[in-house]
């Protein structure tokens, strides 16, 4: 019996995801990828004795990575460690506020009725409904295709569609916050979760408090060897399996014809597969991929996502009062969002995102020093005057920050590089440099992404973060193992 042959575009965290599971379907697997590494966003850079996760920072739903080692019937815990967060997050207000976001339920409960007006009633209820939405709806809209008519004829469907006035289409994210909450401070700590897949708390609909059930009711983790060693392992795992990955190999095309999907062009000549599966942004894969096939052009023209700001900063001091993952706010949150996605440019007081791996990873700082990956939300790459825009936000950031600490930030920093949207759109192939593909700032987000499969090329799937069921580490994952499933 012939072996059939996959081939995939992109070793982002999908595509490797993508090979370990075509290689358990008995595939021989290529994987394709520009750059000289894997992992897409999710990779790491070194300055010195500093080493920074480049890309996403959080680490929820462990259970995804699991099931790929399981599937491949190997133990977790012999190539890939983590540990629950005992403290998701620290924020900071400007007006003096410290919250700690504790993991324990009934901690975290005391500490924001101790610190705000809220009452931990209210707090209850939110994430409850939270654990209510996410129960309901993520096996319609996370874990399956919306583009199967099985998807939505079978029980759990059935079920979700009983309790469609309880799902907040038609809200907004900060309209229904404000609505259950009476303090500001924790109606902006909940409208945060928007900016967990690009969007704005003012125009996405109230569904996206299905976000804060992650982190809040599941748990938040940290994997010991740092957020690369996900994409490490699972590289590892495939290549375990027999998957061969090919770097510093840019695909020039992926070959159709009337029958189907042919194969992947690079450097020049046609390697034939049964299977492609691009990992590439979405766009890109029909404009610069697929010259001969007539593009989806309403869903590739739907507005994109946030990007991001990021700096890395080697710090030649401790801050105690800072942990993992810390939150400095913005004083006007919706002034931020207007300037990200309508004015397109950089509010002068961006709320400020603070990611310090030595916290639990001691040597990826020198002792006494800490590696900040300092983040702020950004519009998408549309031609702005970036270098302009980077200097002033470095200069805003370093001044809110180091008012709230006390400390003089600036002077501290002894290693730095930046990732802006140019470099992101560059190393990454993502369209405008947007983190997520499209925006979810519309209620009809969820049915205005791109499929998993081709309907019009046989052979022909996608993963990753630019199509469904989103961005970030989960939903990516998530976008393999469906891509893969509809492979019959």
């Amino acid at each position: 019996m012939m072996v059939k042959r996959a081939g995939i575009v992109g070793a982002g965290i999908a595509g490797i995801a993508s090979s370990i599971r075509l290689a358990n379907k008995g595939y021989q697997v290529d994987v394709y990828e520009a750059n000289a590494y894997p992992g897409g966003k999710l990779s790491e850079i070194k300055l010195g004795d500093y080493r920074f996760d480049a890309g996403p920072s959080l680490f929820t739903l462990p259970e995804l990575v699991e099931e790929l080692f399981m599937l491949s019937g190997e133990q977790t815990q012999d190539h890939f460690e983590y540990q629950q967060l005992p403290v998701a997050c620290h924020y900071f207000y400007d007006d003096g506020t410290f919250l700690q976001a504790y993991a324990d339920r009934e901690k975290f409960l005391e500490e924001v009725s101790q610190k705000t007006d809220e009452s931990p009633k209210t707090i209850q209820a939110a994430l409850d409904r939270s654990s209510h939405l996410y129960d309901t709806l993520s096996d319609l809209f996370m874990k399956r295709s919306l583009h199967r008519w099985q998807t939505f004829v079978n029980k759990k469907a059935w079920r979700a569609y009983g309790k469609l006035h309880r799902f907040d289409f038609f809200r907004s994210m900060h309209q229904a916050n404000q609505q259950q909450f009476q303090d500001e401070r924790v109606v902006q700590l909940f409208n945060r979760y928007a900016t967990y897949n690009g969007s704005n708390p003012y125009e996405a609909p109230a569904t996206m408090n299905i976000i804060p059930h992650l982190e809040f009711n599941i748990g938040a983790y940290f994997p010991t060897r740092g957020m690369y060693s996900i994409t490490d392992s699972l590289y590892k795992l495939a290549q375990r399996l027999g998957v061969q990955f090919h770097f510093q190999s840019q695909v020039e095309e992926i070959k159709t014809s009337n029958s189907g999907v042919k194969g992947i062009k690079v450097e020049g000549e046609l390697q034939e597969y049964d299977v492609v599966v691009s990992n590439m942004d979405v766009v890109n894969t029909y404009r610069k991929l697929l010259p001969d096939v007539k593009p989806p052009t309403r869903l590739l023209n739907q507005p994109k996502s946030s990007s991001a700001l990021i700096f890395y900063w080697g710090v030649d001091h401790s801050f105690p009062e800072l942990d993992l993952h810390n939150i400095f706010f913005s004083r006007d949150y919706q002034q931020e969002f207007e300037h990200i996605f309508q004015k397109k440019t950089i509010h002068q007081d961006p709320t400020v995102y603070v990611n310090i791996t030595a916290k639990y990873k001691a040597d990826d700082a020198p002792p006494g020093a800490e590696n900040w990956f300092t983040m702020i939300n950004v519009p998408n790459n549309d031609g702005q005057e970036w270098d302009a825009l980077i200097n002033q936000a470095r200069s805003n950031i370093i001044d809110k920050v180091s008012n709230r600490l006390g400390v003089d930030v600036g002077s501290k920093i002894v290693a730095e590089d930046i990732l802006d949207p140019r470099t992101i759109e560059s190393r990454t192939s993502s369209s405008q440099g947007a983190l997520y593909g499209n925006s979810s700032n519309n209620r009809y987000a969820a049915f205005l992404r791109h499929a998993n499969f081709s309907r019009k090329i046989k052979g022909l799937y996608f993963c990753g973060g630019s199509v469904h069921p989103g961005g970030g580490i989960p939903l990516s994952l998530l976008s393999a193992k469906i891509a893969v499933d509809q492979i019959r």
